[in-house]
């Protein structure tokens, strides 16, 4: 853990943790793990995700638009 992800914990009148506060780049890179961790969970999710990835192109806006019918 770097300096800048510094943790701070919150705690009660009996020294009890309760919360926690993390810089918001840290909070960021935890909820894209686990948001990426509940797609994979889904076989047609992960392979959506692949696909994605591993495109090297991609349509315009307009052509998208067109497309979904907006």
């Amino acid at each position: 853990m770097t300096a800048q992800a510094r943790i701070q914990y919150i705690s009660d009148k009996e020294g009890q943790p309760v919360s926690v506060i993390v810089p918001i780049h840290l909070w960021r890179e935890i909820t894209s793990e686990r948001e990426t961790a509940y797609l994979l969970k889904s076989e047609t999710m992960k392979k959506r995700l692949l696909e994605a990835k591993n495109r090297t192109g991609g349509i315009s806006l307009d052509n998208a638009r067109t497309q979904l019918g907006i």
